[in-house]
């Protein structure tokens, strides 16, 4: 143990972490840099920061304040320590509704304000696109603004008094009239009034530097003002006293569309006169094509936002607007679900604009080229936007660069990631070289370099070109008042470090690193994949809004290392090798990966399409090569295996008996790895293969063929648990199937040649003689504990064996989600060099939609009934559940699922030490949906796992939807 750390332990009630792990967690914020600090400290209260600061001041070592690590500029990293408060000092202290104040520790996020102020009908007026886990010390440290800006203005706007602590330990209180000002910082600003009132450009989103000018006599000489914006580099704030801002009754967006983003920035300041509440800007390259659809004609659009006392009075000011544009198209939406779906594609395009569409030369990436912050926020006057834009084109031209401009139109602010080669020497000139040259454009435009994020170490070096030497000088003058000793944050705003130095890029390898999967998307390159994480942390959103899965093991534990974003910052580690330098075999990677539950809701609700499951997969597959595993890698990988030897020797029954005995279960499942505190599911007296061969009267031992109706054939998967575990699922998707008029077969179970489609076994005695039978599998047991040899021969099987339905049109329908999610990128994926593998990926279908396509003129039972329950986390994922929407709706199943997840998934809840995690994803929003359904509702759970987790944990019994639909077509 260092001095350092031994210091700090004894003189902090907070956590004190020196360990690999702690450290590597904040070595990135959401820019493109990256520092190592020395240690992290959670402190409990400001009596620990005075303390960290005491200790630290002793040794001259820096100290860096970090909220939610979302900071786009670098301010968020440092090599001291690193100051934590989103752990401890979270909490909103009090709330004033009649004063319309509140008091908020710095690392509450911003969420958990609006939803307290909500009730009293109040908000905190900012509101980045990261509100739902930046936090208010974090907005307070770089006067954040958000889309709202036009009518409530920036963070600093809404500041009434802060608690600051001073590197020496003196504690402030900055509001008006001088309040709170440290000794000396009065006279600076008297001896330099001129420079004050001069040297500053009058513009709405001026982020950039120290707001000296705020301390003017006729400003109000305000201190709280004037600290904000200043990157933890003038002192650490403790508390803050923040104005709230009357909520609208009720809202309308408008969306104008135009032909470009120039078209909708010219237009954009010419709509402030009619008191919009935003006016927000985006083009068509950030709109994925699913949500294309939902908007109205045009290249780029204007989302103007009006609030009203009721709903007729906001759409009132919507229409309005739309008659005072001159748009392609327009849109005005009164309906809140209509609106936050719109919401969501604007607030996600600071991560989608990190892939740009079309591989380039840069990456040679199958999923577009990547992209950068660094010169994310740039404001220039909102009448000069549109100017602004053509000549930033041009520059982007000149320099062979591309970016897709999207942001605050309104205020003239520029939101826009660039495919910078940030890899080689050659491409980091030339971003050096770029950056120049945009800075002298914004300010040849009267702007200001940074309009929301601050400057950081992205900006701060280019400083002088905006504000000249000279008042630059008197930013240093201030700095040296207030922390002379150059403390905290050191190298950001003053004396700042080079804009090209510390790229987080510069340790990652070269050449590309060896793995099992294709990674497709990142040109087969795992450190692409690793890269794809920029930090806008949408992981540790700390409750899953409307059907959102990602990231359930963060929103149970509430640390960084159990978010996809922490994660995938130890695999950066890791690849670099500097702080984690055991490669694979990290234990610390291994640790972090563990209470991954692999429900791939980052693959969809990441902006970047992070894959923690499949990276999960990869690591674990070469963390235990040639080593032995965990017992439930055994116990639970292999379970395709185990389950048909039982079957073969019709075991069931005596399993099942052996299994009700508490103790010989207790020793199976501590031999197993299972944990106590699971009941092992009850294997089926009767196969959903057995039962398929003898359904219809003379089926003998080769059975019949396909079902003889006139309908298109589909080939049903016998997936390992319904095969084994929910046979009723099995037989009630046939049932439906047919109802449907579809004619239903089994894939075949010999290799070609002697395989027949039809009844999941052979129609020759002397073929059952003379090869070896076999199971289709998805190899999904195997991929989810990282044996990837094993998946792979596996799945090489199962396409051998697969052959014949390729041969055909027939669609495979998978019942089991997470099977069929499995089949559908697992496969191809893993399987990269195999084209039966796409192939066969590209004909499965879930039960809902080979009944929508395969039977379009099929009416289901009319069921009138309420159901609850909650989306399989594979299905949200990789598969979408709209035409199983479309089914409920036409069979009068009525409310919607939960979206999170179960929490069993798969493997994971059974594995001794995940219970209580595994509970508690259950209780983030399935078992409260079940419990608050009406009387009557039905239980949907399409997941084997789900339905497991629900009788287990809550004793109730969820359905496929296959066997609702069976039972409304009465008895057979």
């Amino acid at each position: 143990m260092t001095d350092l750390e031994a210091a700090l332990r004894t003189a902090v009630r907070g956590e004190v972490g020196f360990d690999v792990t702690s450290r590597a967690l904040t070595t990135m914020d959401a820019s493109n840099y990256r520092r190592v600090p020395l240690g992290v400290v959670a402190p409990r209260d400001a009596d620990d920061v005075a303390a960290v600061l005491e200790v630290c001041r002793a040794r001259g070592v820096p100290v860096v304040a970090r909220g939610g690590g979302t900071s786009i500029a670098g301010q968020a990293t440092g090599t001291g320590v690193v100051l934590d408060f989103t752990r401890h000092m979270n909490r909103l202290v009090s709330l004033d509704a009649e004063a319309r104040t509140a008091v908020v520790q710095p690392g509450l996020v911003l969420d958990r304000l609006q939803r307290a102020a909500a009730p009293h009908g109040l908000r905190f007026g900012p509101d980045p696109s990261t509100h739902s886990r930046c936090t208010l010390g974090g907005m307070i440290g770089n006067n954040s603004c958000g889309s709202h800006s036009v009518a409530w203005g920036t963070t600093a706007d809404s500041v009434r008094e802060l608690t600051v602590l001073t590197a020496r330990g003196e504690r402030l209180r900055p509001g008006q009239g001088w309040a709170g000002a440290p000794e000396g910082l009065r006279e600076l600003v008297d001896g330099d009034l001129a420079r004050l009132r001069t040297g500053f450009p009058d513009l709405p989103r001026r982020i950039s530097g120290y707001a000296l000018d705020a301390l003017l006599p006729e400003r109000g000489a305000d201190v709280a003002r004037s600290f904000c914006g200043s990157e933890g580099t003038l002192g650490v704030l403790t508390e803050a006293v923040v104005r709230l801002v009357e909520a609208p009754r009720a809202r309308a967006l408008a969306v104008l569309g135009y032909a470009d983003e120039t078209g909708a920035a010219q237009a954009a300041a010419g709509l402030l006169p009619l008191g919009p509440l935003t006016v927000e800007g985006m083009a068509v390259d950030l709109v994925p094509p699913a949500s294309a659809a939902g908007l109205p004609r045009g290249g780029a659009w204007l989302f103007v936002e009006t609030g009203g006392d009721t709903a007729a009075e906001a759409r009132a000011r919507a229409e309005a607007v739309v008659r005072a544009a001159d748009v392609v198209d327009a849109l005005v939406v009164t309906d809140p679900a209509g609106q936050r779906a719109l919401w969501r594609i604007r607030e996600d395009a600071s991560g989608t604009a990190t892939r740009m569409p079309g591989g380039t030369s840069r990456t040679e990436s199958g999923g577009g080229s990547e992209a950068w912050p660094g010169w994310e926020d740039c404001a220039v006057p909102p009448v000069r936007l549109g100017a602004y834009l053509r000549d930033f084109r041009a520059l982007l031209s000149a320099h062979d660069l591309r970016g897709t401009p999207y942001g605050h139109f309104g205020d003239g602010c520029i939101h826009v990631r660039i495919d910078f080669d940030l890899l080689t020497d050659a491409g980091v000139v030339r971003f050096r070289r770029f950056s120049e040259e945009l800075a002298d454009l914004v300010v040849a435009h009267g702007g200001s370099l940074s309009g929301e994020h601050g400057d950081g170490q992205a900006r701060a070096e280019l400083l002088p070109r905006m504000y000249g030497a000279e008042t630059v000088a008197l930013f240093e003058r201030a700095k040296a008042v207030w922390d002379p000793d150059d403390l905290l944050n050191p190298g950001m705003l003053v004396r700042p470090a080079p804009l090209d130095a510390n790229l987080r890029f510069s340790v990652l390898p070269r050449e590309p690193v060896d793995v099992a999967f294709g990674y497709p998307s990142d040109g087969g390159d795992f450190s692409a994949a690793v890269r794809r994480c920029v930090g806008v942390a949408k992981c540790r959103t700390t409750s899953a809004a409307g059907s959102s899965v990602m990231c359930p093991s963060f929103r149970a534990t509430g640390e960084e290392q159990h978010s996809t974003r922490g994660r995938a910052r130890l695999l950066h580690e890791m690849l670099a090798g500097e702080l984690v330098t055991d490669g694979w075999r990290s234990t610390e990677v291994r640790d972090a990966l563990d209470l991954c539950l692999s429900c791939k809701g980052c693959r969809s609700d990441c902006p970047v399409e992070v894959d923690m499951a499949t990276y999960k997969a990869e690591f674990l597959h070469h963390h235990y090569a040639g080593r032995r595993r965990p017992a439930a890698h055994y116990a639970m990988g292999w379970l395709p295996v185990w389950l048909r030897w039982a079957a073969r020797a019709r075991l069931a029954p005596a399993v099942n008996a052996l299994a009700s005995v508490r103790p010989l279960a207790a020793v199976a499942k501590r031999l197993g790895g299972i944990a106590g505190e699971r009941e092992v599911p009850r294997l089926a007296g009767e196969t959903f293969s057995r039962w398929w061969r003898r359904r219809r009267p003379g089926a003998g031992r080769t059975g019949p063929g396909p079902g003889t109706g006139s309908g298109d054939l589909v080939v049903l998967w016998p997936d390992t648990f319904t095969e084994h575990l929910s046979p009723s699922v099995g037989r009630a998707a046939v049932r439906v199937l047919e109802a449907a008029g579809l004619r239903v077969a089994l894939p075949p179970t010999l290799p070609r040649g002697r395989a027949v489609i039809g009844d999941g076994t052979s129609k020759s005695a002397l073929a059952l003689l003379t090869a070896r039978r076999g199971r289709v599998c998805c190899g999904l047991t195997y991929v989810s504990t990282g044996q990837l040899d094993r998946a792979r021969a596996v799945m090489r099987r199962t396409l051998d064996l697969m052959a014949p339905v390729l041969e055909t049109s027939a669609p495979v329908v998978v019942l089991e989600p997470s099977c069929a999610a499995a089949l559908r990128t697992d496969l191809p994926e893993l399987l990269h060099d195999d084209p039966r593998a796409a192939r066969l990926a590209a004909r499965v279908l879930t039960f809902a939609e080979a009944l929508e396509r395969h039977a379009p003129g099929w009416t289901p039972p009319a069921l009138d009934r309420p159901v609850t329950g909650q989306t399989h986390c594979h299905q949200h994922a990789v598969l979408g559940d709209a035409a199983d929407r479309r089914l409920r709706e036409a069979a009068g199943l009525t409310g919607e699922l939960t979206g999170g997840c179960c929490g069993l998934a798969g493997n994971f809840g059974f594995e001794d030490g995940h219970y209580e995690v595994s509970a508690a994803c259950a209780e983030d929003q399935l078992l409260p949906a079940v419990r608050e359904a009406p009387d009557g509702a039905v239980v949907l759970a399409d997941g084997f796992s789900c339905r497991t987790q629900l009788e287990q944990l809550a004793g109730v019994r969820g359905r496929h939807l296959a066997e609702v639909l069976a039972e409304g077509l009465g008895r057979p």
